[in-house]
Protein backbone atom coordinates (compact mmCIF):
# COMPACT_ATOMS: atom_id res chain seq x y z
CA UNK A 1 0.00 0.00 0.00
CA UNK A 2 1.13 3.37 -1.08
CA UNK A 3 2.61 5.73 2.01
CA UNK A 4 2.37 9.21 1.88
CA UNK A 5 4.49 12.12 3.54
CA UNK A 6 4.04 15.82 3.63
CA UNK A 7 7.61 17.56 3.80
CA UNK A 8 7.63 21.51 3.12
CA UNK A 9 4.18 21.16 1.43
CA UNK A 10 5.40 18.37 -0.86
CA UNK A 11 4.13 14.93 -1.58
CA UNK A 12 6.61 12.04 -1.22
CA UNK A 13 4.60 8.91 -2.16
CA UNK A 14 6.35 5.74 -1.29
CA UNK A 15 4.53 2.48 -3.72
CA UNK A 16 5.12 -1.09 -3.18
CA UNK A 17 6.31 -3.05 -6.08
CA UNK A 18 2.98 -3.70 -7.77
CA UNK A 19 1.79 -0.19 -7.23
CA UNK A 20 2.48 2.15 -10.34
CA UNK A 21 3.02 6.17 -10.35
CA UNK A 22 0.45 6.67 -12.78
CA UNK A 23 -1.59 5.37 -9.60
CA UNK A 24 -0.97 7.37 -6.75
CA UNK A 25 1.21 10.69 -7.67
CA UNK A 26 0.34 13.67 -8.80
CA UNK A 27 2.21 16.25 -10.77
CA UNK A 28 4.48 17.83 -8.41
CA UNK A 29 4.85 14.84 -6.22
CA UNK A 30 7.92 12.77 -5.16
CA UNK A 31 7.68 9.31 -5.67
CA UNK A 32 9.95 6.53 -4.36
CA UNK A 33 10.15 3.09 -6.07
CA UNK A 34 11.87 -0.22 -5.07
CA UNK A 35 13.38 -2.29 -8.50
CA UNK A 36 16.17 -4.77 -8.70
CA UNK A 37 18.61 -1.82 -9.04
CA UNK A 38 17.56 -0.41 -5.53
CA UNK A 39 15.29 2.59 -4.66
CA UNK A 40 14.19 5.32 -7.10
CA UNK A 41 13.55 8.61 -6.12
CA UNK A 42 11.52 9.51 -8.96
CA UNK A 43 10.25 13.59 -9.80
CA UNK A 44 6.43 13.44 -11.00
CA UNK A 45 5.73 16.98 -13.93
CA UNK A 46 2.95 18.06 -15.67
CA UNK A 47 0.71 15.11 -17.15
CA UNK A 48 2.82 12.49 -15.72
CA UNK A 49 6.35 13.51 -17.27
CA UNK A 50 8.50 11.35 -14.76
CA UNK A 51 12.43 13.03 -14.46
CA UNK A 52 15.12 10.78 -11.87
CA UNK A 53 17.80 10.25 -11.05
CA UNK A 54 20.80 8.23 -13.27
CA UNK A 55 21.51 5.81 -10.33
CA UNK A 56 19.09 3.52 -7.29
CA UNK A 57 19.76 4.47 -4.02
CA UNK A 58 21.24 1.52 -1.48
CA UNK A 59 17.66 2.03 0.58
CA UNK A 60 14.73 3.25 1.21
CA UNK A 61 16.11 6.08 3.85
CA UNK A 62 18.86 7.22 1.06
CA UNK A 63 15.76 7.62 -1.51
CA UNK A 64 13.49 9.37 1.15
CA UNK A 65 16.51 12.06 2.43
CA UNK A 66 16.82 13.05 -1.22
CA UNK A 67 13.16 13.19 -1.61
CA UNK A 68 12.99 15.64 1.53
CA UNK A 69 15.64 18.04 0.47
CA UNK A 70 14.23 18.07 -3.05
CA UNK A 71 11.39 19.19 -1.54
CA UNK A 72 13.31 21.70 0.75
CA UNK A 73 14.96 23.37 -2.71
CA UNK A 74 11.67 23.31 -4.45
CA UNK A 75 9.84 25.73 -2.45
CA UNK A 76 12.38 28.36 -1.14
Amino acid sequence: MAKTFRHHGVRIVTLAQDETIAEYCLPDDIAIVKDDAGWWTCFIGAEGAIDQYDIAFDSWEQAFNTAKAAAEYATE
